[in-house]
């Protein structure tokens, strides 16, 4: 499908996060310069200059190898991404003073498509309504500055989610979202503020994670000194001894042969490596 009007960088970059929030692009997506371009039937220095764009915003990557790609977050980030929408979004919410009425229905408008959503088959359709919410909600706070911060981060936790396997269900995201609301509409702050980290915190735990762990643990316990090699114990020199005094009752009286010790250090050492 081509797109007759004249497409621009911009054009471009938000039809890319729109796929991204809609699950359409997966993590490590490739983007061809000369397929964009001859899908949005524009040059390729206005894709370039696309890419470029969402480069900036963490969104894309570029490799001489692999060429321009969907960004594959790695658990770090994806931990930093989830801090960074809480700092904003609760942000947000502690420095708001009161939420008029224009706002609270354009967010029941919202959640109104959300939960049309949830009842159809577009799973493109539910996944981006969600995470939009988000954005809307800061337009209606009325900081488009951070709505559009929150949009780009929004796109990276839906690439998080797809990428860990997330497990949080969309009803349930629907309803966290609704809540929200109730308290913005109540004027109660605080409790939307409280809503509003509990909502985050339950998506973030539904990643699939490792656990954090000191990134020196597994070599501080790879280079621990070896345990010291095994010493005859009591019971073995009862042994020899009692070897000794049978020789002396049953033959004559010779010197013993000198005990052979093959385990030193550097046939152990020899052995590992």
């Amino acid at each position: 499908m081509h797109y007759l009007c004249m497409t621009t960088a911009s054009d471009i970059s938000t039809r890319i996060i729109d796929a991204v929030m809609a699950k359409k692009l997966e993590p490590g997506a490739r983007l061809g310069e000369q397929q964009l371009a001859m899908l949005f039937d524009c040059s390729r220095t206005i894709v370039r200059e696309a890419l470029t764009r969402l480069a900036t915003r963490g969104i894309v990557t570029v490799s001489s190898r692999r060429g321009w790609y969907v960004v594959e977050p790695s658990q770090d980030e994806a931990r930093e991404a989830f801090e960074a929408r809480r700092v904003i979004e609760m942000g947000l919410i502690r420095c708001t003073q009161e939420v008029n009425k224009t706002a609270i229905k354009q967010l029941k408008n919202h959640l109104s498509r959300e939960k049309a959503a949830l009842k159809g088959d577009d799973v493109g359709l539910r996944s981006f309504l969600l995470g939009d919410f988000h954005v809307c909600l800061a337009e209606c706070l009325g900081n488009s500055l951070l709505s559009d911060t929150l949009r780009d981060f929004t796109a990276r936790t839906t690439l998080i989610a797809m990428l860990y396997q997330s497990s949080h269900d969309a009803a349930q995201s629907c309803a966290e979202h609704v809540q929200i609301v109730q308290a913005l509409e109540s004027n109660d702050l605080v409790l939307a503020e409280k809503l509003m980290q509990s909502h985050l915190g339950s998506v973030q735990a539904a990643l699939r994670l490792k656990p954090v762990t000191n990134p020196l643990a597994q070599l501080r316990n790879a280079l621990s000194p070896l345990s010291p090699l095994p010493t005859k114990g009591a019971s073995e020199d009862k042994t020899e001894q009692d070897l000794h005094t049978s020789v002396r009752k049953n033959k004559p009286r010779q010197p013993l042969a000198p005990v052979s010790d093959h385990s030193d250090s550097s046939t152990y050492l020899g052995a590992l490596l």
